[in-house]
């Protein structure tokens, strides 16, 4: 692959929601979404929060409008509006337009979100990952593996979760409302998806005790699961790290923007032949890039590096795995 939801009611908004629902009354320019408040329980807010969703598009279901839980999911889950037909001869060149909503939307406001908090840092390392693809078609000869679709994506996330442990800082959540630093004690991996909705992102829990065929299997069962449109908005929260493979789109590289929540994220681009010295000769080998953009506030400098570098080599050479 390295991944990835319409009018207020007027009795779901309240220009001071109550205390004990909605928080205290807002300032103008405190909320991001407006002046006006949509009614809602702190939890419910956050979920909102972590899904990007705008309360004000959704429409409560509770007692007096309130905004529940199950709203916020179902505003997730339902689908991107079709585009209406346009008007005038069929030829093709018509200008179209198709509303913002939905997955797209969801995305769209907590890129936004995370490119205007979290200070950016991005590092680039081209690796040699000849050895790691030469275990794959190993891997996928031998019988324990035969029943796996065994991708290069599954060694990057075993990868990942192995140098995570060398740097716990690149596994952490910036907490801004209680003044602290969340060192996460589990790896919730997420996958970023491209998917007919707009893009997701899955997530693998507890990724870091899955060995390299479950990581495997629980890769390509998430693929499948979003491509279809099934995955369960519960599925879209919670992650502590983030790969997207651009590279199946033939992409060398690029600069991804953070989840919001996480202190990081792993582009993996393009795997292909490329020259390379290998002992003061050229050879053609196997050569993959990466890029890894971190929050400056969690992850310094020297710990976004070694992270990187922890991960390109464990893709050069598999076998180091067996040293740490």
């Amino acid at each position: 692959a390295p991944a990835e939801v319409e009018p207020p009611a007027p009795e779901a908004l309240s220009q001071a929601a109550p205390a004990a629902v909605g928080g205290p009354a807002q300032t103008p320019g405190a909320d991001p979404w407006g002046d006006l408040v949509p009614l809602a329980k702190p939890p419910v807010r956050k979920l909102a929060r972590d899904l990007g969703v705008d309360l004000r598009q959704v429409t409560g279901t509770g007692a007096g409008g309130v905004i529940t839980r199950d709203d916020v999911q179902a505003f997730t889950a339902a689908p991107a509006a079709e585009p209406a037909a346009a008007a005038g001869p069929a030829v093709g060149r018509e200008d179209r337009r198709e509303a913002i909503r939905g997955v797209r939307k969801a995305t769209a406001a907590a890129m936004v979100s995370s490119a205007f908090t979290a200070p950016h840092v991005t590092e680039f390392l081209s690796v040699d990952v000849t050895a790691t693809m030469d275990l794959r078609d190993r891997l996928r000869a031998g019988r324990e593996f035969r029943d796996v679709k065994l991708t290069p994506l599954a060694f990057v996330a075993k990868a990942v979760c192995l140098a995570a442990k060398r740097t716990p800082a690149i596994n952490a959540t910036w907490d801004a409302d209680a003044g602290e630093i969340v060192y996460h004690g589990a790896v919730h991996l997420g996958i970023a998806a491209a998917t007919p909705r707009g893009l997701i992102v899955p997530k693998i829990r507890d990724a870091d005790l899955l060995d390299l065929r479950a990581l495997a299997t629980g890769l390509s069962e998430l693929t499948e699961t979003a491509r279809a449109g099934k995955t369960p908005p519960t599925d879209l929260v919670g992650g502590t790290f983030t790969i997207t493979n651009v590279g199946v789109f033939g992409v060398d590289t690029g600069t991804p923007i953070i989840n919001p929540g996480e202190a990081a994220i792993l582009a993996v681009g393009a795997i292909k032949p490329m020259p390379w010295v290998v002992d003061g000769e050229l050879a053609v080998r196997t050569v993959c890039q990466l890029s890894l953009s971190f929050d400056h506030r969690l992850v310094d400098g020297e710990q976004g590096s070694r992270f990187l570098a922890d991960v390109g080599a464990l893709l050069e050479d598999p076998g180091v795995a067996l040293t740490w």
